[in-house]
């Protein structure tokens, strides 16, 4: 999960970095009209002045529109941002069935309409569904807002409009996905019971020993014990006792079990 957290972080600094920009330039951006009426004014200090004092950045060089370049910048990486949530969900929801994760059973909420014991992940499928309405939005945005026919098509006007709509469809989401989230509890009889069945995992840690004490065809060897074939903790021990390496190694290859061999996943949760 804390890959998801950096990935949530790294994008929403992203998004903050960026700045919206402003137009104010006169009809075809290059101040016509004011000249006209008032030559000794330095319109582009002016304009930039304005346009700042809005917390946008003046955009000196546009035709009869900002080109919305900085629009789809956010957008698409506002994308991006929903396309983590659709991978968070996707991967919830498949823990879910698995019964990695437990729902709570919320009284008054309805499941299944043919099994009433089966509590559906509708949180998760709901922000799902809204991500990938915030992505329609977006598309449509991305690939028409920077298309500006001969500099005189002002569809983006009516495009513009609808900022608000992949907006609200993203919030959906986030919220529906962390309500989905509140909702469940770890099984944890579940995981560890399926670590303890899959033994075979430890295979990298001792094809990893063996290349460590020089010995030939380790992947090779570990393939043919565990490839396919459901090795128990035993088997693997059995294995091990009989390798030619240095016996601080053998002694800690046995002692590994799939419940410990997770590396520095603690450390790296608490520097997260």
């Amino acid at each position: 999960m804390q890959y998801f957290n950096i990935d949530f972080g790294k994008i929403l600094n992203k998004i903050k970095q960026e700045k919206l920009t402003g137009k104010f330039n006169g009809t075809v951006g290059n101040f016509n009209a004011h000249i006209i009426a008032y030559p000794d004014i330095d319109w582009i200090q002016i304009a930039k002045e304005f346009v700042e004092g809005f917390g946008l950045e003046y955009n000196m060089f546009t035709t009869q529109i900002e080109p919305h370049d900085n629009i789809c910048i956010i957008f698409s990486e506002m994308k991006l941002f929903n396309n983590i949530m659709l991978d968070l969900d996707s991967d919830m929801w498949i823990y879910i069935s698995r019964d990695y994760f437990k729902q709570n059973n919320v009284v008054g909420e309805i499941g299944s309409s043919v099994m009433p014991h089966k509590i559906n992940p509708i949180n998760v499928e709901n922000s799902m569904a809204n991500c990938k309405m915030s992505n329609g939005v977006i598309d449509v945005f991305t690939n028409n807002l920077q298309v500006s026919r001969m500099q005189r098509d002002l569809s983006d006007s009516s495009l513009l409009r609808n900022i608000g709509t992949a907006f609200a469809y993203a919030v959906i989401a986030i919220r529906q996905a962390v309500k989905g989230i509140n909702k469940v509890d770890v099984n944890e009889e579940k995981l560890l019971n399926e670590l303890k069945n899959t033994p075979e995992v430890l295979a990298e840690a001792v094809q990893t020993i063996l290349r460590k004490n020089k010995y030939e065809n380790a992947y090779e060897t570990l393939k043919t014990l565990t490839r396919g074939k459901n090795v128990t903790i035993e088997e693997m021990r059995d294995f091990i006792k009989t390798l030619k390496i240095n016996e601080d190694d053998k002694k800690m290859l046995l002692n590994l079990t799939p419940e410990n061999y997770i590396g520095l996943a603690c450390d790296i949760v608490d520097k997260l």
